[in-house]
């Protein structure tokens, strides 16, 4: 009687001890963490402008308001006719409203600094935006041929945009997501591993920065817009399970 009874306690203790044994086993596969490989897809393209956008401010200063308006008129009919001999159509120039500010000179005497009034200063901007780059460009260089017939117009830089951005942002990112997938797949290969799924994948900063330029990438994304020849970058951040 004892002898089986030793035998029974013998069996449930085996049993007890395989059962642990086999949970713990399970316990372990289920808490091991998947292996994973975590990669940035990178992507650039270079694109030229397609649309400008130009100003320029002309300005008259006289001690007389009305003198100074009347000025200024003759002052943007020139500039209006220049454009237009330039072939720039009517409907394409957009004239701001006038701004008038009184201008002042320091002076110094007895010991006192004083303003004195010189008169008022009226200006004007013109701006123009179009497809045709090149045109405005030379424009943008050439108006300054009014100082000749004493015009006070100063000529800003002309900014340079991209009009299919968007179509351009979409590719890139494909692309992106491409290079990070092809990144993950040698990472995978050197380990003698596979590429199992994607569990994360984040879109990183979009730069545009002049074509080979020292501009400095920013956390924020750079937008540039000085630059006529420009270079987009994205990257995708993605992580791959391995199997």
């Amino acid at each position: 009687m004892k002898n089986n009874s030793l035998i029974i306690t013998i069996i449930a203790s085996v049993a007890l001890i395989l059962t642990a044994a086999v949970f713990g086993s399970r316990i372990a596969q289920i808490k091991k963490p998947a292996k994973a490989v975590k990669v940035t897809g990178i992507c650039e393209r270079t694109f030229e402008s397609d649309l400008i956008v130009w100003k320029a401010r002309f300005s008259a200063q006289n001690m007389d308001l009305q003198s100074g308006f009347s000025q200024l008129k003759e002052d943007r009919e020139q500039v209006l006719k220049f454009l237009e001999g330039k072939g720039i159509a009517k409907d394409m120039i957009d004239l701001s409203s006038i701004s008038v500010e009184k201008m002042f000179d320091s002076r110094y005497n007895n010991n006192n600094y004083y303003n004195v009034f010189t008169g008022y200063k009226l200006t004007q901007t013109v701006k123009i935006e179009s497809n045709d780059v090149d045109k405005i460009e030379k424009i943008s260089k050439d108006v300054t041929e009014l100082i000749n017939n004493d015009v006070m117009i100063e000529s800003e830089m002309p900014k340079y945009y991209y009009t299919k951005l968007d179509d351009l942002k979409i590719e890139m990112l494909e692309n992106a997501s491409a290079d990070a997938y092809e990144r993950a797949s040698v990472i995978a290969q050197g380990s003698r591993s596979k590429i199992d799924r994607l569990t994360q994948s984040q879109m990183g900063v979009f730069q545009i920065v002049g074509y080979n330029s020292d501009e400095d990438y920013s956390w924020g994304g750079t937008f540039n817009t000085s630059s006529r020849k420009k270079t987009a970058s994205i990257t995708v951040k993605s992580t791959f399970t391995l199997k």
